[in-house]
């Protein structure tokens, strides 16, 4: 296996690592950029739940088969959010792609573009963008006044002249689906979750707001973060699992192994 990126500045470096893989492994590392760079996108960008990553692994095997796990940070709860991928059954990067997100809490509001629900919105999205999105956000007011008269605050449109060069960029090269849309330069959260609203308000086809965490932290981290351990669940868990392993069906070899592997866990009086 070779594991590529890292947390902070080491996980920009991902690009150029996985050219090492290529060397290594003989396989084909434009496949596995992309793949990188489209598993960063998607978390940071398509799903805003506002989690910024600070944290990109990409594994790999000599057979190109991959998995990333990422995670992001919540500086003002002080919580922590991990997205698993793997290559394995992977058959679209925009609609429900991951294997597992797994956080403390289940947050409210969270634009998903990746849900299934979202579909329509991506491909009207898209639409927007291949026909021009400027004639609907300039000279047509009446967007405007939508967006400031009792609309929710995830409806408010506010784009800079940045923002629709970054428009008018993606309106040159034409994306073929989402997966290349996203991929624009400079087509960040702002310009997705724009073109999200844009969908609803027009036509009437409104994304995903609900969070995609599928699993939660059950104890916090050994240091206390994403937040405190409660030291009752985390012994009752250790019990459990000990009752376990004695009632299971495995050799008196096997039970050993893990029962001592267990007791590595207990805390120490």
């Amino acid at each position: 296996m070779f594991v590529a990126g890292g947390k902070g500045k080491a996980s920009r470096k991902t690009p150029l690592e996985l050219k090492n893989a290529e060397e290594l492994f003989n396989i084909d590392a434009q496949d596995l950029i992309r793949a990188s760079c489209l598993v960063a996108k998607v978390d940071n960008s398509c799903i805003q739940d506002s989690y910024q990553l600070y944290h990109h692994s990409f594994i790999v095997d000599e057979k190109g088969e991959w998995a990333v796990i990422q995670q992001g940070l919540n500086s003002k709860r002080g919580y922590a959010r991990r997205y698993h991928w793997s290559s394995q059954n992977l058959e679209d990067f925009v609609e429900e792609p991951h294997t597992g997100i797994a956080s403390p809490i289940r947050e409210k509001n969270v634009l998903n573009m990746t849900a299934a629900k979202s579909r329509n919105a991506r491909n009207i999205s898209l639409d927007l963008v291949c026909d021009n999105i400027q004639k609907y956000i300039t000279g047509q007011t009446t967007l405007y006044n939508y967006s400031i008269l009792e609309m929710p605050p995830q409806h408010e449109i506010n784009l800079s002249e940045r923002d629709l060069q970054v428009f008018q960029r993606a309106y040159e090269l034409q994306p073929r689906d989402y997966e290349e849309l996203i991929l624009v330069k400079g087509m960040g959260p702002k310009k997705i979750r724009a073109l999200a609203l844009l969908s609803d308000l027009v036509y009437g086809e409104p994304p995903s707001w609900e969070d995609p965490v599928k699993y939660t932290y059950a104890h916090g981290g050994k240091d206390g973060y994403p937040y405190p351990v409660e030291r009752g669940v985390y012994d009752n868990t250790i019990q459990f699992l000990e009752e376990a392993v004695h009632d299971s069906k495995l050799e008196k070899e096997d039970k050993l192994r893990a029962l001592r592997s267990l007791k590595g866990f207990m805390p120490k009086e």
